[in-house]
């Protein structure tokens, strides 16, 4: 039976031979690729979702308080006549 060090050996033997074979330098490329590709698009950062979100949010509750006070003020006036 492998004990624990034949399989940590094991697993370093293979992450060395991994980091010499070329399918690191086409990991590599390919990361590039991804990261080239998706830095022209338009994304934003969660933490930037986020803060937004938060402002939008409270806005929304501005324009809700802003029209029940409008709604308040019309009704005021209406009974009385123009």
């Amino acid at each position: 039976m492998l004990d624990s060090k034949t399989i940590d050996d094991l697993a370093a033997r293979l992450g060395r031979a991994f980091e010499a074979s070329p399918a690191k330098d086409v990991e590599k490329n390919v990361k590039a690729l991804l990261k080239s590709g998706l830095s022209r698009l338009d994304f934003v950062t969660r933490e930037e979702f986020d803060v937004q979100a938060a402002v939008l949010k409270r806005t929304r509750e501005k324009v809700e308080a802003l029209e029940a006070r409008v709604a308040e003020l019309e009704a005021r006036k209406a009974p009385g006549g123009a």
